[in-house]
């Protein structure tokens, strides 16, 4: 987004598609609480299940998402998978600088009309077949 790969500029509207699928990957709190544990290491779901709270149905389908976008692999263990992050690395930097974000706008971003704790677009509800 802020810089160029070879001969084509990513800032067109394209390439802000494809960041606003990427963000949108990081949207969900149960997808971002798996993010930041699976930042730890390697976990199955039933750990992931028992760290966070969360139900087995859940993990499988934000699990799921973050595999369909390219952000989390699995390898078989057993008769389980092991998921982790495909570009840790990578990953811990967009959430490192969403921390240093959020700490500079304060309580704007929690407190917006849209997008904020209380705004419409948190309560909206979701197409069919979609995975938010």
């Amino acid at each position: 987004m802020t810089e160029t790969y070879g001969d084509h500029a990513p800032d067109g509207p394209a390439a802000m598609a494809v960041a606003a699928c990427l963000f949108h990957g990081f949207s969900d709190p149960s997808r971002l609480a798996i993010l930041r544990h699976l930042a730890l290491g390697e976990h199955r779901v039933v750990d992931l299940t028992g760290h966070l709270g969360l139900a087995q149905s859940t993990v499988s389908k934000h699990l799921a998402c973050l595999r369909d976008c390219g952000l989390v692999e699995s390898r078989p263990q057993g008769r389980a998978s092991v998921f982790s992050l495909t570009h840790p690395e990578a990953t811990l930097a967009v959430l490192e600088s969403a921390e240093r974000l959020l700490g500079l706008t304060g309580d704007a971003v929690a407190l917006c009309p849209v997008y904020g704790v209380d705004g419409s677009a948190a309560h909206a509800p979701v197409p069919e077949g979609a995975v938010s």
